[in-house]
């Protein structure tokens, strides 16, 4: 059940540019959130900004009843976030959302991660590693200077695939070329299983790399958000499952942000899979 509290930061660690990862007390959060899953929160108590934004669960802490948030400083908002001290006050309501499914055991988890979408997959590959399973991470970037939250997946063990754009660190190009390169050598011999966080037209390429080669893919979509519980309805979605005949829309805040990568309906798709439905 999301919890609305008045929380404090504990610990802000700057990683270098606009990154910081930022830790707060919680308790609801600690032990409920789970990977897939996010928060609304703004800095201060005040009505000003009006609104939350919402950030993917980076990590959680149930011990010490705190969670962890990877933040890039691009906005009003976020700068604000990343410019808390220890002790100050921020809003927050959580934990929110449909987190990612847990892989079968004969299935190898493959996450697929653009830029700061890396953020939920820490708290996966450690519920997955709780289990007795390991992931393998692909995480891409413009740039090298993107990837910094590489040095948790080396600590925690995870074996981690980069790739960046300009070939400044890892596989020289899209971070679904290095996942294609993996599929292609055979994987750990499991059936693959996938699953992205990142910019909308990573995970279209992720889902249609999953269609052509017949595997199940989740993704989690990013639109835009102004209250995670369904009310404003500013994160709907296209979505549409085989057995139903029309699309729907979907509130991504309380229906998602998790989907099932065939179910969604990406730009361009619309008519070709209103036409099928109609058949």
């Amino acid at each position: 059940m999301p919890t609305n509290r008045d929380v404090l930061l504990v610990e802000r660690q700057a990683l270098g540019g606009p990154y910081f990862v930022l830790s707060f007390g919680h308790p609801q959060v600690a032990r409920e959130g789970r990977a897939g899953q996010f928060v609304m929160i703004k800095a201060g108590l005040s009505a000003e900004p009006p609104l939350r934004r919402p950030f993917s669960i980076l990590a959680v802490d149930p011990e010490r009843e705190r969670f962890s948030l990877f933040v890039k400083a691009i906005g009003p908002g976020t700068r604000a976030l990343c410019a808390l001290e220890p002790g100050q006050p921020a809003q927050c309501l959580g934990p929110l959302g449909r987190p990612f499914t847990a892989p079968a055991d004969d299935e190898e988890p493959l996450l697929v991660a653009g830029g700061y979408g890396i953020a939920p997959f820490l708290l996966m590959s450690r519920e997955l590693r709780a289990r007795g399973a390991t992931a393998r991470v692909f995480y891409g970037g413009r740039t090298a200077a993107e990837l910094q939250l590489r040095e948790p997946f080396a600590e925690a063990g995870v074996p981690l695939e980069l790739a960046t754009d300009d070939g400044s660190l890892g596989f020289h190009g899209r971070v679904t070329g290095a996942l294609e390169a993996h599929l292609d050598r055979g994987g750990d011999g499991r059936r693959p299983r996938l699953y992205a966080c990142g910019p909308d037209p990573m995970l279209h390429a992720v889902a249609r790399l999953a269609q052509r080669r017949g595997l199940r893919a989740e993704v989690s979509l990013d639109p835009w958000m102004g209250c995670g519980v369904g009310t404003c309805l500013g994160c709907v979605v296209k979505i549409q499952a085989p057995e139903q005949e029309r699309w729907k829309y979907r509130c991504a805040c309380t229906e998602g942000p998790v989907f099932d990568a065939a179910h969604v309906l990406w730009p361009g798709e619309e008519r070709s899979a209103a036409a099928e439905a109609g058949r």
